[in-house]
């Protein structure tokens, strides 16, 4: 599931778009290993079908931008089939009538990664279970997980993160599978498509491909510059200038070029495209066809109990739990507690029956609305562009900002001895695609031992506690909290865990997905310097 960009980013770089023509004739440090990518074309196949002269063509109507979103906190501050736990809208908006369904995804051992489902999460909780392991509860809702094998161009896949110089030029080819000339937050991107960088004397400047989720950048100087994006025959382009320059496609149909000039960084040259009427390939032996199923699932544990209380009506679904902790938690649904593989995988099809029954058997009336979602970026944040996240030397993950997404991309170990700290793209095994996500939260909460093995991480009613908000490559120090406020002292019905500012107010989070790392009040969050973050989790005494 792709997330949507940042809309706002005219308004926040300093955009100004002069002309937009369609031309027809076009410890635990962080540390990634990628290679670099191919160029677009062979150099000679480029120069040769470079142009000498740019024939005149029809100057479009300017598109005009839509003006930076904000819904929420409250449920009439949503528009219809918009997610209030992304502030997105959702492709089947029926699904929004379904109560959330909450998955207990292990971390450990190593060979349940990649997990398969959690790009499908508006929001993922992430907390220590001892021994120096880590465990997801994915909250779904909105929309279920579904395998993917992706269209992609000809090209190689670009598989590092884009790291910006200067101004930057891009942004997404994303599959126009409604073919309605809109990128929709859940259509998804096209990897592999090349896109070519031309001067103002449509000389080739440059060259790259786009990655496993459709983004391309380049960093580019003020001026006047041409885009080319280069299909495979099975591929074309999507209607051009459709609604707004936000979410239209850019790319001239005849010639997949698309004229530009910027002062300072432009982030919505985007292509549209749909298949055309040459047949797909047909994928290689090496690409293995992902299994309909979601997990793997392990057992239950306190912390679950109080998420499922501010869920609502949801669905808590675990591979059973030791006698103290299956007193405590709702039993909607558990799978068998299966070592191998690092859990139990659970099939879509039932995870879909059993939802609907969930539905049927609850009393209705749920409201997930008690977060505001906003597109424009908050003032007062500190810079930051990477997280690293310390558990144990075993136990190491990272997120590295791409102001192409506009969001977070996941890194993760692989738990070995040999390669410790080395972390590597975090991806979902439904469809191969890297995780990212809008929003990374810290929440930091109270801790009691009840055993070395067993902890009860504190998230009931009427708690608060402190947090770091970090999106659009800042830091924020924000708060959660889990107190009534007058919806619901006059239902007397439950609502998520809010994030506010100081003073109580509504903290802004980033349309779209949301991870939230619980850790105890005794960890440690240091700058490292360069808008490098470090989290240090430490574990509560007593515990393994």
């Amino acid at each position: 599931m792709l997330k949507r960009r940042n809309t706002n980013a005219l308004l926040i770089t300093g955009i100004i778009m002069l002309v937009l023509l369609a031309c027809a004739s076009a410890g635990g440090g962080l540390t990634v290993t990628a290679t670099e990518p191919a160029p677009a074309k062979a150099s000679a196949e480029v120069e040769a079908a470079t142009p000498t002269t740019i024939p005149p063509t029809a100057i479009p109507t300017p598109q005009p931008f839509a003006a930076p979103s904000s819904f929420g906190p409250d449920r009439e501050d949503f528009p219809a089939g918009y997610n209030p736990l992304s502030g997105q809208p959702v492709e089947d908006p029926g699904l929004l009538q379904m109560p959330a369904m909450l998955l207990s995804i292990s971390h450990f051992p190593p060979v349940a990664r990649p997990q398969a489902g959690l790009s499908f999460a508006p929001w993922v909780f992430e907390f220590y279970i001892t021994e120096g392991a880590t465990r997801f509860l994915g909250v779904f809702h909105g929309a279920f997980p579904e395998p993917e094998i992706p269209v992609s161009g000809d090209c190689e896949v670009r598989r590092e993160p884009f790291t910006q110089s200067s101004s930057i030029l891009g942004n997404q080819v994303w599959l126009d599978e409604n073919k309605n000339g809109r990128q929709e937050p859940y259509e998804p991107g096209v990897g592999g498509i090349c896109v070519n960088l031309y001067d103002e004397a449509n000389q080739l400047v440059e060259s790259t491909t786009t990655d496993n989720n459709g983004y391309y950048g380049f960093n580019a100087h003020p001026g006047k510059h041409t885009v080319e994006f280069l299909l495979p025959e099975w591929l074309g382009f999507t209607s051009q200038n459709i609604g707004d320059e936000n979410a239209d496609s850019d790319a001239d149909p005849l010639s997949g070029r698309a004229d530009v000039e910027i002062q300072s960084t432009y982030l919505l040259l985007d292509a549209g495209l749909i298949p055309s009427d040459q047949p797909i390939p047909t994928p290689g032996e090496s690409v293995q066809i992902p299994k309909a199923e979601v997990g793997p699932i392990r057992s239950g544990r306190l912390l679950y109990a109080d998420i499922a209380n501010f869920f609502q009506d949801s669905c808590l679904i675990y591979a059973f739990a030791s006698k103290e902790v299956l007193s405590e938690l709702p039993q909607c649904s558990m799978v068998a507690h299966e070592d191998a593989g690092g859990g139990a995988m659970m099939p879509l099809e039932r995870l879909r029956a059993v939802a609907e029954d969930n539905m049927h058997h609850t009393r209705g009336g749920f409201n997930y609305a008690s977060n505001l979602f906003s597109e424009a970026v908050p003032a007062g944040g500190t810079p930051a562009n990477q997280i690293n996240v310390y558990v144990a030397l075993l136990n190491q993950s990272g997120w590295i900002y791409d102001p192409l997404y506009g969001a977070w991309l996941r890194f993760v170990d692989n738990a070995d001895n040999a390669t410790a700290g080395q972390l590597h793209a975090d991806t979902d095994r439904l469809t191969g695609r890297q995780l990212h996500f809008e929003n990374f939260i810290i929440i930091f909460a109270e801790v009691d031992v009840v055993s070395p093995t067993n902890l009860d991480i504190h998230l009931e009613q009427g708690d608060e506690g402190r947090a770091i908000l970090f999106r659009d490559g800042m830091r924020y120090d924000i708060k959660w909290s889990t107190r009534s406020d007058n919806y619901e002292q006059n239902t007397g019905q439950r609502r998520p865990m809010k994030f506010i500012n100081a003073d109580g107010s509504p903290a802004p989070l980033k349309p779209g997905s949301t991870w939230i790392y619980v850790a105890t009040p005794y960890s440690i969050v240091s700058d490292e310097g360069g808008g490098t973050w470090k989290l240090r989790y430490y574990p509560p005494e007593g515990s393994e």
